[in-house]
C-alpha cells in the first residue's frame, strides 16, 4: 500500500467526531531546507507506547531526527527524507500493533 494512502487510513481510523477537532497530522517544510511532520498520539493507541528516538546525520543536506515528545511523533529529515519519516512511522505502528495482537 501506498504509504500516503496508509496514513490517510491511519487518520480516517483515528477520527471519532473528536480527536480530529483537536489533534491531526501536521506536514510542513523547514528553512534548512528540509520537513517537519508532527503526528499527534493522544487519544490514539499510540499515545503511551514507546519509541526509540531515530537520529542519523551523514551531513547538512542528509539527515534524519523522528522522536516522541510530549504525545507527537516528531519527524525532521533534509529534502528527500519525507517518505523515510513517513515510513518510520509506519512501521513503529504496524510494530506496536502486532504486539498488541500478540497479547490478546
Amino acid at each position: 500500500m501506498d504509504i500516503l494512502q496508509w496514513l490517510e487510513n491511519w487518520f480516517l481510523d483515528n477520527c471519532d467526531g473528536d480527536w480530529e477537532h483537536c489533534y491531526g497530522i501536521h506536514i510542513s517544510n523547514i528553512d534548512n531546507p528540509g520537513w517537519l511532520v508532527d503526528i499527534d498520539l493522544i487519544d490514539t493507541n499510540l499515545e503511551y507506547e514507546h519509541f526509540d528516538t531515530i537520529q542519523k546525520y551523514n551531513n547538512e543536506s542528509n539527515w534524519i531526527h523522528c522522536s516522541v515528545v510530549d504525545g507527537v511523533f516528531k519527524g525532521r529529515g533534509s529534502t528527500g527524507k519525507l517518505k523515510e519519516i513517513l515510513n518510520i512511522f509506519y512501521e513503529w505502528v504496524t510494530k506496536v500493533n502486532e504486539e498488541s495482537m500478540i497479547e490478546k
